[in-house]
């Protein structure tokens, strides 16, 4: 992925009004981040943790959503649980439900879409092997490592058709 600055950032956000995206606290480290490994940018507000964010390429622009994990949800740390994206699996909280707003109409009635995903939407530095999920005996997957980016993007585009399609 190339670097993205905070105007195009902001501007990308398709599930909130303009005065959200101006409010949304970016990443600290934004110009250090490791975009050469990146297939998306995502991350969580550690200010707001039940907030979380995802910009994506989409058809040559960029398409970003607004995020929310539910409040009060306690997962057993003894089970592996796997991201509906990059297919990882992680031991007890690293997989949580984020759940998007629909876009237009349909988001502002309250309707939303939700996955299963890396807790800190780090995705591809998993597929990659640049950060480790903690389990004790990781899982092994024979697919080339751009079968498995592909197969990410796919799942990705996926969740933001459902989003998008308001």
């Amino acid at each position: 992925m190339e670097p993205i600055d905070e105007k195009a950032i902001r501007a990308s956000f398709a599930n909130c009004s303009k005065g959200e995206a101006k409010r949304i606290s970016l990443p600290r480290e934004l110009p250090e981040l490791p975009w050469a490994d990146m297939d998306f940018l995502g991350w969580r507000d550690p200010g707001a943790p039940d907030r979380g964010y995802l910009v994506a390429v989409r058809d040559d622009r960029l398409v970003g959503v607004t995020l929310r994990a539910p409040q009060g949800i306690r997962r057993g740390f003894t089970k592996t649980t796997v991201c509906s994206l990059c297919l990882t699996g992680h031991p007890g909280t690293g997989v949580c439900l984020l759940v998007a707003p629909r876009a237009g109409a349909a988001g502002r009635q309250g309707n939303t879409v939700g996955a299963y995903v890396c807790a800190d939407l780090a995705c591809s530095l998993y597929l990659r092997g640049k950060k480790q999920t903690g389990l004790r005996v990781p899982y092994e997957e024979t697919l080339p490592l751009e079968d498995k980016i592909e197969r990410t993007l796919a799942n990705l585009d996926a969740f933001l058709d459902k989003v998008l399609a308001g």
